[in-house]
């Protein structure tokens, strides 16, 4: 006994007649087409081809889409390694021009231990014209580095007192006033750390890690 196709339908009479015999319901079934005119030919054909071309459009489609995909990831990715070699490249260059600030402040220091304070009672000379007495603490000032702090202190407007106090654990251009109003100071060791914060805190900014400003007194002047 031969097997049956597989799409082979059993036959069902459904046509349904009246008692007249007038068909009520016609049969649905519909024989299978074997045979098309030459224009049912074409019109399938192109049907055909347009179905192919809109299926090889979305596969078009479908492989731009993960293309462009792909690319925005690699961009992304880029972008974040660039980033990263940006803020190193600045902080290395924000670690060279502090080492090379090093070596030249400490350079001219060695060479002018007093330019400092020179310049502290130039800038303070307004705000300690009419205190009576000015204490100057620093370490190493012979009598001709007195002699000239007191010119100096004459030629900025000061007609008090200067008293010195050697401070001998005091590093070199470093110093203190005292006036009766406020107090200025310099120590380059605590500048540095200044300028190193100030500078940390710029780049963490830059990161998006801001931190607060720092803050100082009215009259606590520091960091000439």
């Amino acid at each position: 006994m031969s097997a049956l196709p597989s799409n082979a339908v059993p036959f069902a009479f459904d046509t349904e007649f009246g008692a007249d015999g007038a068909v009520l319901r016609a049969s649905t079934w519909q024989p299978t087409k074997r045979a098309f005119a030459p224009a049912e030919v074409e019109a399938l054909v192109a049907q055909a081809r347009l179905e192919a071309r809109q299926q090889a459009l979305n596969e078009v489609e479908a492989l731009r889409a993960e293309a462009l995909s792909i690319v925005a990831q690699t961009v992304s990715q880029a972008a974040t390694a660039l980033r990263g070699v940006a803020e190193a490249h600045r902080r290395e260059s924000a670690e060279l021009a502090l080492a090379a600030a090093r070596v030249i402040g400490s350079a001219a220091f060695d060479r002018f231990p007093r330019r400092p304070l020179e310049a502290a009672i130039e800038a303070l000379g307004q705000e300690m014209d009419a205190t009576p007495r000015l204490v100057v603490r620093a370490s190493g000032l012979d009598q001709d580095g007195r002699a000239q702090i007191e010119a100096l202190c004459a030629q900025a407007g000061f007609s008090g007192l200067v008293v010195f106090r050697d401070e001998p654990h005091l590093p070199a251009a470093a110093f203190a006033l005292e006036w009766a109003d406020g107090r200025a100071e310099f120590d380059p060791a605590e500048a540095e750390a200044r300028v190193v914060a100030a500078l940390n805190a710029a780049l963490a900014a830059e990161a998006g890690h801001a931190e607060p400003p720092l803050e100082g007194g009215a009259h606590d002047r520091r960091g000439f």
